[in-house]
């Protein structure tokens, strides 16, 4: 009996590696900051992005120079995917002078205007009418940049969501509201939170489209995210993404994450996991072997861990830059 064809786009071999690659870096990393916050050399808060992957990685395919992106404190896999510095950013969370903040930053308070990251938000929700903020100035300077607005499950409850969908619908604004619906905001999951079937739903009351993605998948996120930009890009306003997805950690370091149990957990892992449903079709394809996917680990590792000694030996910020970059 003949084999179905496979229903999913034709994807390259070369595409199809480099989300791998890309997705890899942002998991490698991710379990190096772990390391070092657990040695002391990260301080404050620090939200790991292991799992969600396929959300960020997906997203930035579908991207072109001069997008715009904004998101909250769970935020390195989002300077990652963008093409930010792994050394400046490791060197950001260990607060050292060269990280992309000068160390006075950290996890929370990053930025690269030449990425176009934007943050980086340690107030739940705030970033949204930011993110609304910047697709206006690129509505007003007349060019077809979209922002990228990255929130998640337990911001969507928050009241300046709402206020923002209204006003970019009103104005038509380029902008992609992004939901990570990750299945627990900071610990309460989300079929206790709502009554609601879906978060991209809301924004029908306000005319905004949307639809409910696979966040799991790297080429249904890349897939959503384009017919996305096609529609903010044609001048037809904002629309809402609403990625479901899974963070394998804790909300925080700090979280045990008693509120699930460790079978959910390890189900989506062996399930679901985005970077090994990408490995499986490199190798059931044909399109690598075993030993290359291996030579890409090791490659990662590599970078990740020079970004880590880059961060132990750059310097802390002198005192004198306590009185730099701020307002008054």
């Amino acid at each position: 009996m003949a084999k179905k064809p496979d229903a999913r786009p034709n994807v390259q071999k070369d595409e199809l590696l480099k989300y791998y690659r890309e997705m890899l870096l942002i998991r490698r990393f991710e379990e190096k900051a772990g390391q070092l916050y657990g040695m002391g050399l990260i301080g404050g808060f620090c939200h790991l992005y292991i799992g969600q992957e396929a959300v960020v990685v997906g997203l930035e395919a579908a991207s072109k120079d001069g997008d715009k992106r904004i998101t909250s404190y769970r935020d390195h896999g989002h300077m990652l995917a963008c093409g930010m510095d792994p050394k400046g950013v490791m060197a950001e969370l260990t607060g050292r002078e060269g990280g992309y903040s000068k160390g006075k930053g950290g996890s929370m308070h990053m930025f690269s205007k030449e990425k176009h990251f934007y943050g980086g938000h340690g107030i739940v929700g705030a970033q949204v009418p930011l993110g609304a903020g910047l697709a206006f100035a690129d509505k007003y300077l007349g060019n077809d940049n979209v922002t990228f607005t990255y929130f998640g499950d337990g911001a969507a409850n928050q009241g300046q969501v709402y206020e923002t969908y209204n006003m970019a619908e009103l104005w038509q604004l380029p902008v992609i509201f992004v939901i990570e619906n990750n299945g627990y905001a900071m610990g309460t999951s989300v079929k206790r939170s709502t009554k609601s079937t879906t978060y991209f739903g809301r924004g029908l009351a306000y005319g905004i489209p949307g639809e409910q993605v696979d966040g799991m998948d790297v080429l249904a996120v890349k897939a959503a995210g384009e017919k996305a930009v096609a529609h903010c890009r044609a001048g037809n306003g904002p629309y809402i993404l609403e990625m479901m997805t899974y963070r394998y950690r804790g909300h925080s370091m700090s979280d045990p994450a008693k509120y699930r149990t460790r079978e959910e957990v390890e189900k989506i892992k062996t399930e679901k996991d985005c970077i090994e449903h990408v490995r499986d079709l490199l190798l059931q394809a044909g399109l690598a072997s075993d030993e290359e996917l291996k030579a890409i680990d090791k490659d990662i590792k590599a970078i990740v861990n020079e970004s880590a000694e880059f961060a132990k030996e750059s310097p802390e910020p002198a005192l004198s830059e306590l009185w730099t970059d701020i307002y008054a």
